[in-house]
């Protein structure tokens, strides 16, 4: 009988567990892995997401960032975690499209390590230059890298920031020297003081910059000029180009093998997010576009642009690292 506390005990602490776990999903805080530093555009849009995410879902979602190699470390974190819908990436173009064309071996397999989640939406690049770059227009900026091969300096801090410098350095045939940076941030602080000489960047990085004066923006990256910024050409008006564009955009991913009650949910908490006044209004500004859809409609976004990236490095010349 000295027992029989103790059993009750054990029994009630069994049960109680059982009744946890049966509890309908989310019933914990989630970790959001943002693949890229603080302050960058992935940064901002995955906590503003973050936020409205959690008021749908009743738990928080508390933001991870973990930035490194293009986005590959945070990537391969989350493909690493459990799918159990409590380790979610806010990835892009650069994780989850163009890493397996630039990496020549990955720790994980980029088209069956994640299960689509939602797609957030996407903004354009500036192409932006030091202050004291001799050059008013991209033309000129063109003009001044055909004169001085591989003296014009550009820096880049992600996938869309380096292939879109190197696509522009292979249509418009000049050659450029890349520096490479950790975050945005870091690169935009030395594009400012003049370590290096361009920079080809988001929105969210580059525009409140332009806004300020403190760097000259040539030209937007979309094959449409932006409300946000209307002055600036796009690189095909300003290089009577046809064919360029490079934009980058936002998605949700979870580890393979999440099941799909938990991916339906999260996809209705993003596109809630995404429909949002709150979040709309507060990233038109960078251009922003927020596209609610389907799970299904990401993956075949995923595979298009997959395709989209890799002959967009091949054509740039860029050699796997």
């Amino acid at each position: 009988m000295r027992f029989l506390p103790r059993s009750i005990a054990l029994l009630g602490a069994a049960l109680l567990g059982a009744a946890a776990f049966a509890q309908p999903y989310p019933n914990k805080p989630i970790k959001g892995i943002v693949p890229f530093a603080a302050g960058s555009a992935t940064d901002q849009i995955g906590r503003a997401f973050a936020a409205k995410m959690s008021e749908t879902l009743g738990q928080p979602i508390v933001i991870e960032n973990k930035a490194g190699v293009n986005g590959m470390l945070g990537a391969d974190a989350v493909a690493k975690a459990a799918p159990d819908g409590y380790t979610i990436l806010f990835g892009t173009n650069s994780t989850n499209a163009a890493l397996k064309s630039l990496m020549k071996k990955l720790p994980y397999d980029q088209d069956t390590a994640f299960v689509p989640v939602g797609y957030q939406g996407s903004v354009p690049l500036i192409v932006a230059v030091n202050n004291d770059v001799p050059a008013r227009t991209l033309r000129e900026f063109v003009d001044l890298a055909k004169a001085k091969p591989g003296h014009v300096t550009f820096a880049s801090a992600s996938t869309s920031q380096l292939v879109s410098s190197e696509m522009l350095a292979s249509m418009a045939g000049v050659q450029m020297t890349n520096v490479p940076y950790k975050s945005g941030p870091a690169a935009m602080t030395d594009l400012i003081g003049g370590q290096v000489m361009m920079f080809s960047a988001d929105f969210a990085v580059t525009l409140p910059q332009v806004k300020a004066g403190k760097i000259r923006g040539l030209a937007v990256t979309s094959t449409k000029r932006s409300a946000a910024i209307p002055e600036l050409p796009t690189v095909n008006e300003a290089l009577g180009l046809k064919d360029y564009e490079l934009i980058a955009y936002f998605a949700v991913f979870a580890p393979a093998g999440t099941p799909p009650e938990v991916v339906a949910r999260l996809n209705q908490a993003i596109n809630h997010a995404a429909q949002s006044p709150d979040i709309q209004e507060r990233f038109a500004a960078i251009g922003f576009a927020t596209e609610p859809g389907t799970p299904e409609a990401l993956a075949q976004r995923s595979q298009r642009e997959s395709a989209k990236w890799a002959k967009a490095i091949r054509d740039a010349k860029i050699e796997p690292q």
